[in-house]
């Protein structure tokens, strides 16, 4: 078959060495891998089936089996490749899943048709190119004592001053995450935008903000605590001293998400499915 499959859109996906990534944790993981697997191969498309301990920048196209912390690992990896990754949901919400394990076979007939898009997300970077985050870039204190002091810097101008638990700094993609759960707005996963919003702030008028990509920011604290802690998609996790001086921006590279054309995999559709939004209470 031709190993470069074209979508109605006129995305590509490069089929010549397609990685099957599975989470070991999960045990449906490796039985739903190797449907996948013989699947592809049946269609003579050249494929390995590899754990997520076992990322190479040589496959041309990602299939990760597993929950939204999977495919968040697996985006982050392949975004400085372009390498179009496709989620198929092990876990529990699977926000950035596109189907589920009993869907398989429509996935991959989805993908051999040309029946998908790839859709650009956003990224974050922080600590000097240290963290990478699809969803977001969190600071808490590190310590029993969670309260800190941050000082949130726009374009080297002081804008914020939160008492707070932590901040997050999320990408669109993110604000149906963590950001979603501390109060903050819903964006589309398509624009270029950036949310800061205050964890569990000792004062009600602080409130998120939104903030075009372009601008950088800086966080910084003069709290009397030794340490802070900085995680990037919950997931990647470091120490900082409390004097040192966090600065987050737009990473210059892009996760590349395959979408399939399936009507209730829409943005709006998820949004309605996965997290029940704009539902009427019925008593």
């Amino acid at each position: 078959m031709n190993k470069m499959v074209t979508s109605v859109s006129g995305d590509r996906i490069n089929l010549s060495n397609v990685g099957i990534f599975y989470n070991k944790e999960n045990q449906k993981a490796l039985y739903t891998g190797n449907i996948v697997q013989n699947l592809l191969q049946e269609k003579n498309v050249n494929c390995s089936l590899k754990t997520t301990l076992e990322y190479s920048e040589d496959y041309t196209f990602a299939i990760v089996l597993g929950g939204d912390g999977t495919i968040l690992k697996t985006s982050r990896f392949y975004a400085p490749y372009k390498t179009p990754v496709l989620g198929i949901n092990l876990g529990r919400l699977g926000f950035l899943s596109q189907a589920k394990s009993s869907q398989v076979k429509e996935a991959v007939e989805h993908i051999l048709n040309g029946a998908f898009k790839i859709e650009d997300r956003m990224m974050l970077t922080g600590m000097d190119g240290r963290l990478s985050a699809l969803n977001d870039i969190v600071i808490k204190g590190d310590g029993f004592s969670r309260t800190s002091r941050l000082y949130v810097h726009i374009n080297d101008n002081i804008v914020c001053d939160y008492l707070a638990d932590g901040i997050i700094v999320s990408t669109p993609t993110g604000s149906t995450a963590y950001t979603l759960s501390a109060g903050g707005p819903i964006l589309s996963p398509v624009l270029e935008a950036i949310v800061i919003v205050p964890i569990c702030p000792h004062t009600m008028n602080a409130r998120p903000i939104v903030i075009p990509s372009s601008e950088v920011i800086k966080v910084t604290s003069s709290q009397n605590k030794p340490l802070l802690t900085i995680s990037a998609d919950g997931q990647d996790t470091f120490s900082i001293e409390k004097n040192d001086e966090i600065e987050i921006k737009k990473s210059k590279y892009k996760a590349r998400l395959v979408l399939l054309n399936l009507e209730k995999n829409a943005f709006y559709s998820v949004l309605k499915e996965k997290l029940h939004w704009g539902l009427s209470w019925k008593g």
